[in-house]
């Protein structure tokens, strides 16, 4: 069963009602006897179960035959030449 949002028109005050979809939406407010409006929510969000995520849980983006850059032959002097120093 879903829950409902409320708000008064007289006094302002909200709520929440546990109903059925099946049910008649309130009319009368539980605090000044006022009408009441029911709000249009933005719905449920996602619901995360379990331990944690996994990055197996995720489409790789890489090729299985992609290679790694290797580093150019300035940036090899550039730490040779940090090691001499």
């Amino acid at each position: 069963m879903p829950t409902y949002d409320y708000k008064c028109t007289n006094c302002n005050y909200t709520f929440e009602a546990f109903q059925p979809m099946t049910a008649d939406p309130l009319e009368e407010c539980p605090e000044c006897k006022g009408t009441v409006q029911r709000l249009i929510g933005s719905g449920a969000g996602p619901i995360f179960k379990g331990s944690g995520f996994y990055q197996t849980d995720y489409k790789n983006t890489k090729p299985n035959n992609a290679k790694e850059a290797k580093p150019s032959a300035e940036s090899k002097k550039t730490t040779k030449d940090k090691k001499a120093g």
